[in-house]
């Protein structure tokens, strides 16, 4: 009996080492607790700049389509009836009456076909793909047929 007490305290741990692994075990869960909020401030940060990255590219798109906007308005105002009428007279050109315009009739003369610089828009219709009924039907309804065609080879095969 005393040596079955012996083989149990020489077994038993000493209270100091149960301290260290307590101590241990906290100090890894407090090493994957560091990890784990380390990656999500990383993952974070880094969306975070990807998002002021987008917000700024957003901007000078915007800032682009104003541009381009105000180009086009500029060219537009450039190209109206009115100025280029104020242009053509400050550069002596005079409005011509339709009676005054002389047509030339040139014998031998071709006329050009005109040119078709894009092909005419055809409707296309477009077709859905065929699914075969194999694959349109049912476990259940593939079932049923089954055992009902088993069941009518079974009842054919009277002896």
């Amino acid at each position: 009996m005393e040596q079955l007490e012996y083989l149990a305290k020489s077994y038993t741990q000493a209270p100091w080492r149960r301290q260290l692994q307590l101590i241990g075990l906290f100090s890894l869960f407090l090493v994957l607790a560091a990890l784990v909020a380390g990656i999500y401030l990383n993952v974070s940060a880094k969306t975070a700049i990807i998002g002021r990255d987008i917000q700024a590219k957003q901007r000078m798109l915007e800032s682009l389509d104003r541009d381009i906007e105000d180009r086009t308005a500029r060219l537009a105002s450039i190209l109206s009836v009115a100025e280029m009428e104020g242009r053509a007279r400050k550069l002596g050109f005079e409005q011509v009456q339709p009676e005054q315009i002389v047509y030339l009739k040139l014998p031998g003369y071709i006329e050009r076909s005109s040119v078709i610089l894009a092909p005419y828009a055809q409707k296309t219709v477009v077709s859905a793909p065929m699914i075969p009924a194999e694959y349109t039907e049912s476990l259940f309804t593939w079932l049923r047929r089954q055992a009902s065609f088993t069941m009518l080879r079974l009842s054919e095969a009277k002896p």
